[in-house]
């Protein structure tokens, strides 16, 4: 006697883009990185097998959310949707609470630094809109379903 095969449900769109987006989110953080080897103060080799070992567990956790999984969207939303979005965004609200000046920031920026800003940007953009599509009702529904 065989046991029936389950019929594996494709993720509904939102899911999809989501996954998309935070993989893209995940790649521009990795640009990032790279980008600031061409800087002033570079990363060391250390600082960055640290992080290209926690982009590679971040991809490998949003690929769960394939699975449909409910753990896996709450993991992925705390750990990249929370976490993840503060650490990018505490280094330059605080300095604009400092009293920094963007204008003046990009008239003395370096390539670089303009770059990796740019991809910051990008990442928090595919972030914030990964997150939201992660929690559409076509998602809730698939997640609650699994």
């Amino acid at each position: 006697m065989t046991v029936p095969a389950r019929r594996a449900v494709a993720a509904p769109e939102p899911v999809r883009l989501s996954i998309l987006l935070w993989l893209t989110a995940i790649a521009a953080g990795a640009l990032e990185a790279l980008v600031y080897l061409l800087g002033a103060e570079p990363p060391t080799p250390p600082q960055l097998a640290a992080r290209f070992t926690i982009y590679a567990v971040l991809a490998a956790l949003v690929l769960c959310l394939r699975t449909g999984r409910n753990a896996a969207r709450w993991a992925v939303a705390v750990l990249l949707g929370g976490i993840g979005t503060v650490s990018l965004v505490s280094e330059p609200v605080t300095w604009l609470l400092a009293g920094g000046a963007p204008a003046e920031f990009l008239a003395a920026a370096e390539v670089p630094t303009l770059i990796g800003a740019g991809l910051r940007v990008a990442h928090v953009v595919a972030v914030l809109t990964a997150l939201v599509l992660m929690f559409r009702p076509a998602a809730n529904a698939w997640f609650r379903r699994r």
